[in-house]
């Protein structure tokens, strides 16, 4: 299970809307809370257009044992930097915390080789979610696959795998 941690970037779901704060699940033991005024250009009039259901990538402004995990979708001077509500076409998936930290590792060597099969769109919260989109479903579907065969692969075998699919 996900602990939630302070700066950490996970993907949500929203589970409800209560007045002006939307309820995530996080993969935690709680769900989190998102303020619709945490989005980058929101204010009372110009909200968010967020709809339960709705993938979140944000990050925690709060997280600790007492208090309820809180998220935002913007940075430190009100940018969104990425975050924000995620498209609805793609397929979310979960991995192990530590495939997560692989991949989110600088120059992972998975993501390179992955990004010379096709082209793609790919967000990884720390919570183990991902969520990944490329032009069909195919192969989006096909990198899901290889995202989740990655964590029992060695190196070696994932280049295989992947010379395989690109008919080398």
């Amino acid at each position: 299970q996900y602990v939630p941690v302070k700066g950490d970037h996970v993907i949500g779901i929203v589970t409800a809307k209560a007045g002006d704060v939307f309820k995530l699940d996080v993969g935690g033991s709680e769900q989190a809370s998102l303020s619709y005024l945490a989005f980058e250009g929101a204010t009372k009039k110009n909200r968010p257009n967020v709809q339960v259901g709705d993938l979140i990538y944000g990050q925690f402004l709060v997280a600790n044992k007492d208090m309820e995990p809180e998220m935002v979708c913007i940075d430190s001077s009100g940018r969104s930097s990425g975050m924000g509500i995620i498209g609805q076409d793609g397929f979310l998936f979960k991995v192990s915390l530590g495939l997560i930290r692989k991949l989110l590792a600088p120059k992972c060597e998975i993501i390179q080789e992955l990004s010379q099969l096709y082209p793609f769109e790919l967000v990884l919260g720390m919570n183990g979610r991902i969520w990944v989109k490329a032009k069909t479903v195919q192969q989006t579907l096909i990198i899901v696959n290889i995202l989740e065969a990655c964590e029992y692969m060695t190196a070696e075998q994932r280049k295989q795998a992947l010379a395989k699919l690109s008919g080398n």
